[in-house]
């Protein structure tokens, strides 16, 4: 296994800077804003900008590659991505941070994307299961330690800006230095709805409402916690231990999701989400032990209805296209994400703290609704017919990437025999 990582270990490495600076980057502008009295719709549009550059940069990425190459265009990402949060610590403005996120949301983009195919390319099919599980491993341990490290200082001071920058830039140096062969051309986004509407209308529904609940609570979760009163430990906490209990119940949830109807499955997950957003909308918990035990609930909840999407997606899709059928929702995904951030600031200026769960709610609510009608609509998938359930980053730290380098053996033998017999609508199998 030594052997088998050697070679990858610069890449793993730069990765998890990038998340640790990520995690940084991500939790320092709320917590930051917050002291500084920004609103939570400014708030709410820091995760609309990140969206849009992180749309833009998974579109744009594998053009800037194939014209300059992967390193020249990994250190520019971590080059600009340093830039942004210095931009932000020296203009702490909401007009500046705004289109400054996006900026960063492109460079995360683009520089997991290239990360993700040079790990795709190192890998043989033998190994692919391993380094995608490890891959996943370091980059949540990464961006989690990022984000609790903001307990350790002072949120209104210049340092977290600093040393995210100086993260960003010293994740550049361990690809620089690789002497790993250039890896082949990045995968092309296509987003086609009426394609992807085709071959599964119920993961179209539903990854674009989990994009609108997840990204609102990424961007918006540590100003909840701010404004009912928790201490900057346990803002931090209450960021990171939904994206931790979200992998953790993965497994659980994919095992049931292989032995029964996945939609079943996600209007299960669902509604345990939906029951977490009415206790906060209606108990307002108290206390940081409630808060933390609660969103840990919900994380695992919420983080694990994107793999169970995209597995009910790929169930339909015909052989060879996974990954066309996995980009594709993630651009979705990535729309809602635009949306739900400034709903959700605007409920939460309004309202109260509370807005952004009434945000959650509404997405949750329709997702069981949508899915049920289609359960009394067509019948599951059998069994036998299924692939198999990969576990998965949070679709935000995702790249259209992740779906090749998750790939098996078996499934890239079929995407080369469907690229060599593919015809101009490779979405030919019956919607479920």
């Amino acid at each position: 296994m030594v052997k088998q990582l050697a070679p990858i270990s610069a890449l793993l490495f730069g990765s998890a800077l990038l998340l640790f600076a990520g995690g940084i980057h991500g939790l320092i502008l709320p917590i930051r804003g917050s002291i500084e009295g920004f609103s939570a719709t400014s708030l709410g549009l820091l995760g609309t900008g990140w969206a849009v550059g992180y749309v833009t940069g998974c579109l744009v990425t594998p053009r800037l590659v194939g014209a300059v190459g992967h390193i020249r265009t990994y250190g520019v990402m971590c080059a600009f991505a340093a830039i942004s949060i210095l931009l932000q610590a020296l203009i702490v403005e909401t007009w500046a941070w705004i289109p400054v996120r996006g900026i960063s949301g492109f460079c995360f983009a683009g520089a997991a994307m290239i990360v993700e195919s040079w790990l795709s390319d190192r890998s043989r099919p033998e190994t692919r299961g391993k380094i995608f599980g490890l891959y996943s491993m370091v980059n949540l341990i990464a961006i989690t330690a990022g984000q609790m490290s903001i307990s350790l200082g002072d949120a209104a001071t210049f340092s977290f800006f600093a040393i995210g920058a100086m993260v960003y830039c010293l994740a550049l140096v361990p690809t620089a230095l690789s002497t790993s062969a250039i890896p082949t051309p990045l995968t092309s986004v296509r987003l086609d709805v009426g394609a992807l509407w085709r071959n599964s209308p119920v993961a179209v529904v539903a990854v674009f409402l989990v994009g609108i609940s997840n990204a609102s609570f990424g961007t918006l979760a540590a100003v909840y916690a701010d404004r009912v009163g928790l201490t900057l430990t346990a803002i931090a906490l209450f960021a990171s231990v939904p994206v931790l209990a979200g992998a953790l119940s993965q497994l659980p949830v994919g095992y049931l999701s292989d032995r029964m109807d996945r939609r079943i499955v996600l209007v299960g997950i669902s509604a345990i989400a939906l029951v977490t957003d009415l206790v906060f909308i209606l108990l307002s918990p108290e206390g940081q032990g409630a808060n933390i035990l609660l969103v840990g609930l919900f994380g695992a909840a919420i983080f694990s209805m994107y793999p169970v999407i995209i597995a009910h997606a790929n169930d339909h899709a015909p052989e060879g296209t996974s990954i066309q059928v996995s980009g594709g929702l993630l651009m979705v995904f990535g729309i809602g994400s635009i949306v739900g951030p400034l709903i959700a600031g605007v409920l939460m200026s309004d309202l109260g703290p509370q807005g952004l769960f009434l945000t959650t709610i509404f997405a949750h609510f329709v997702v069981i609704a949508f899915a049920m009608l289609r359960i009394m609509k067509r019948a599951a998938v059998p069994d036998a017919e299924k692939g198999s359930f990969q576990v998965t980053v949070p679709a935000r730290i995702s790249t259209p990437e992740t779906a090749a380098l998750a790939m098996g053996e078996e499934e890239a033998d079929a995407l080369d025999l469907a690229g060599d017999n593919q015809g101009d609508d490779p979405y030919q199998k019956d919607a479920g």
